[in-house]
């Protein structure tokens, strides 16, 4: 993954687009946000520390001793076509090295380097035939998901993508295979939304980046779910990515949702 696809605070608000993105029948589906830091105490130099039975939001997702389920994954938003332009330095780079020693770059062509264009103009620009050139497939998808366990009584809903970016751009030869190809290094994003029902066990968040009292986030039981302030979205999908190779549930819930 490059950077330019990490998740940051400025798509924390992205939203799924339907309407019917509902937790696990037992669950409620309404948002408020989530801010508090009690629960917790102070030690005699005045440090939160968390509870002894405490669960740490992070942690317990990526814990592989936890019975997860996931709930209602799908699909938000879907982009595949080949239609888009791209700059004439992807379609250029594109081409056989053969090609590219006939057809060298000259002042002309790298004034177009950032220029957008069809694959049709950018073969008319370099003066060959457009047949030289492929025509890659542009892959957005979006999708949630709800991870849910039954024994802590805790949901989490998660927001999916194959980039950052607005499209990627795959050569295969037809659309199932570019998204297979799209789709090996997807990864988590956005927004994260709680719902926690157990009130006999404290939920808390930690955020390792930011100083006392800011890192320590405590998830009341509720109801209905609760956004994650946005640097304790970040800490949990940072968690979640870094283990992710270790918990195939994901993974696999996702593939199959795009077959």
């Amino acid at each position: 993954m490059d950077s330019s696809t990490l998740p940051t605070q400025s798509n924390m608000n992205e939203t799924p687009t339907n309407a019917d993105n509902l937790a696990p029948k037992s669950l409620s589906e309404n948002v408020v946000p989530t801010n508090s830091v009690h629960g917790s105490t102070e030690n005699e130099n005045g440090v939160q520390t968390i509870e002894p039975n405490a669960i740490i939001l992070a942690e317990a997702l990526t814990d592989k001793t936890i019975s997860w389920q996931i709930h209602n994954c799908k699909i938000t938003k879907k982009t595949i076509t080949q239609d888009l332009p791209l700059p004439f330095l992807y379609h250029y780079d594109s081409l056989d090295e053969s090609i590219k020693a006939t057809y060298p770059l000259t002042p002309a062509l790298l004034a177009q380097f950032n220029t957008p264009m069809t694959t049709h103009e950018a073969a008319t620009l370099i003066g060959i035939n457009k047949d030289a050139l492929s025509d890659p497939w542009h892959v957005k998808i979006i999708g949630s998901l709800v991870v849910f366990s039954e024994a802590l009584q805790l949901a989490v809903r998660l927001h999916w993508t194959n980039t950052g970016k607005e499209t990627q751009q795959v050569y295969t030869k037809n659309e199932a295979e570019a998204v297979v190809a799209a789709f090996k290094d997807w990864q988590f994003f956005g927004r994260v939304d709680v719902l926690y029902k157990n009130d006999k066990q404290t939920l808390v968040s930690i955020d390792e980046q930011q100083s006392q009292p800011e890192s320590l986030l405590t998830i009341d039981a509720r109801s209905n779910y609760q956004q994650l302030l946005p640097a304790h979205a970040l800490a949990a999908i940072a968690k979640l990515e870094a283990d992710k190779a270790d918990l195939p549930w994901f993974d696999k819930a996702i593939l199959a949702r795009l077959e």
